[in-house]
């Protein structure tokens, strides 16, 4: 029976990006069904009482500059040259959280996610801005009219804050988060585990 990697993701989180890339590779390689659930991040947060680690552990000695150190050595290990640290971060996902959802099915949601992922972490676009939003949309040939009125849906915002809430529930507190059945890896640096874990081994 084949696995499912179900990725709880937000565009905003740079770890989100990080995590994407290999994440497929993995699924790829174990020849498990990736699939991405769309949650809002700042809404994460405020159930669960977190904040993003550069504001969270701001007064922590040495923290802040050591996990600098590891995101540059993650970076480096996976040949992400491209990356760059997005000027306005924390920002406002909303807009293109909604967009995910709005899709017609998940290849087009992954489509979107590796359309957004570049445009939000290499080229550093105005998340909130629905016209760079278009921009984007258009560019990478989707119906950016469709998509953009339906982040305005009832359905399409009950449904986000559906799978935020639902998310948490199952014990998800930030991203990336990635469930496999019941079993569930917070954080970039647990890839290995959920590799070793999908070719048989122990959570």
């Amino acid at each position: 029976m084949t696995k499912t990697i179900e990725y709880i993701l937000d565009l905003a989180a740079p770890n989100g990006y990080l995590a994407w890339y290999p994440l497929k590779d993995i699924a790829a390689r174990t020849g498990a069904e990736l699939m991405v659930t769309p949650v809002f991040l700042g809404g994460m947060h405020k159930l669960t009482g977190n904040s993003p680690p550069m504001m969270r552990d701001a007064d922590v000695k040495g923290k802040v500059p050591y996990a600098a150190l590891e995101f540059q050595r993650f970076l480096d290990r996976h040949a992400m040259t491209r990356f760059r640290m997005h000027p306005a971060l924390p920002f406002n996902s909303i807009l293109l959280q909604r967009i995910l959802v709005a899709a017609e099915d998940q290849a087009q949601m992954q489509a979107l996610v590796d359309l957004f992922q570049p445009a939000v972490w290499e080229r550093n676009i105005d998340c909130g801005d629905a016209e760079a939003v278009r921009a984007v949309l258009e560019e990478g040939g989707f119906d950016a009219e469709r998509l953009l009125a339906s982040t305005q849906d009832p359905d399409v915002k009950s449904q986000l804050a559906k799978n935020t809430e639902h998310a948490v529930e199952r014990g998800a507190f930030g991203i990336p988060t990635v469930f496999v059945g019941e079993e569930m890896w917070f954080g970039k640096e647990r890839l290995e585990q959920i590799e070793r874990y999908l070719a048989g081994g122990r959570p």
